[in-house]
């Protein structure tokens, strides 16, 4: 039986856009229960609406993020009493979730969708090292815990946290069809001629992906093949300072920095390689796109690098900030085309074989956690 009442709680601000895949994804969850509220935590003026028959969201509309808690919990309080709470994060978000579950006398299932557990992810900030005491909190008194990764769940087990379950593994879903029939809108190589060989990077702009490492590692590649080009799409605070060290470094005729990027099919087909830099990650889907559209794989240790991509067979693996190691790793590709071939292939098929058949298969796997935890 369907959980009657599902209570979501997201920072996702893209459910508002009509035609994102974030409100596509929430009205997929509607079909798996028979009602299913959403608070979302944001800021602005979002009015509350039903995107389908039974989905609601419901905006904090805070008027800053030090509201969104409070916010959240008056909102949770006045809605109908769920059978299952669910919160995307086992940290802010997933502290309302609890005492919401508490106040209705509900299940809390708890997602866990980076790997907060990584020493680099408590070093990045003291709100971080904050975040991995809440969930040491949260995580044992969940009914259920979701995660998006065997990298997470591994860790999880290996902390001694004292669970009440074992997480459940059970990514995002990405449909591999659409991506391997999607048609390039332009030639990279013809976008940027001065390249005879373009290493890309698609990511958030921002501190954790450490995308100033793949800047260090590509001066080391540049001196040895000077026509190498690095294509950076992706938006984010680091923008500014990632120019800045472009101009420092003398990069500034060997990269590119393409912005948000909707159309990314045409840069994974286009390009020869590439290259992920994070510091952690808890899945890594631009990994999972690049293995799709089979572009061979240089990356940090971190998401399903070790687990889906296996290092030397489907990618070439470094630690996270060696960059020499990734220079290497990325001048035995443009060297080797044969073992560049080879490794995009294993990549491919690797990826291919942890994804979900289809959306229905995938939808049914995701009720059945649902039901198990409630």
């Amino acid at each position: 039986m369907n959980p009657v009442n599902v209570l979501m709680l997201s920072t996702d601000r893209n459910a508002f856009q009509e035609g994102s895949a974030v409100r596509a994804r929430f009205r997929d969850f509607g079909t798996i229960t028979d009602t299913l509220h959403i608070i979302v935590l944001s800021k602005g003026n979002h009015r509350p609406e039903a995107i389908a028959e039974n989905v609601f969201l419901h905006p904090t509309n805070s008027r800053s993020k030090w509201c969104y808690l409070s916010d959240a919990w008056r909102i949770g309080k006045g809605l109908p009493r769920p059978d299952l709470v669910t919160a995307q994060d086992p940290f802010e978000t997933g502290f309302v979730g609890w005492r919401l579950a508490r106040y209705h006398r509900a299940k809390l299932e708890l997602q866990v969708h980076t790997d907060f557990l990584s020493p680099y992810f408590a070093r990045r900030s003291f709100p971080n090292r904050v975040r991995v005491f809440i969930a040491r909190f949260l995580l044992p008194r969940a009914a259920g815990i979701r995660v998006v990764s065997e990298r997470i769940a591994s860790s999880l087990k290996t902390k001694n946290l004292k669970l009440k379950t074992a997480p459940v593994v059970l990514p995002v879903f990405i449909d591999a069809e659409k991506l391997m029939s999607a048609q390039p809108a332009f030639d990279l190589h013809a976008r940027y001629p001065q390249f005879n060989f373009i290493a890309l990077t698609v990511a958030r702009l921002e501190p954790e992906k450490n995308v100033s490492l793949g800047l260090r590692a590509m001066v080391r590649v540049i001196k040895e093949y000077p026509k190498v080009g690095y294509v950076i799409v992706g938006e984010g605070s680091e923008r500014r300072n990632l120019e800045l060290l472009t101009k420092n470094l003398k990069l500034e005729q060997n990269v590119v920095f393409a912005g948000w990027q909707d159309d990314t099919a045409s840069f994974y087909r286009g390009a020869d390689l590439y290259l992920s830099t994070s510091d952690y990650e808890g899945y890594g889907l631009s990994l999972i796109e690049a293995a799709i559209h089979g572009v061979p794989i240089v990356a940090t240790d971190a998401g399903i690098v070790g687990t889906v991509l296996r290092d030397g067979e489907s990618a070439l693996v470094c630690p996270p900030h060696d960059a020499e190691c990734l220079a290497k790793k990325a001048s035995s590709i443009i060297l080797d085309k044969e073992f560049a071939k080879k490794v995009k292939r294993s990549a491919t098929a690797e990826a291919l074989s942890c994804l979900p058949k289809d959306k229905e298969a995938y939808l049914e796997e995701y009720k059945k956690n649902w039901e198990d935890v409630s």
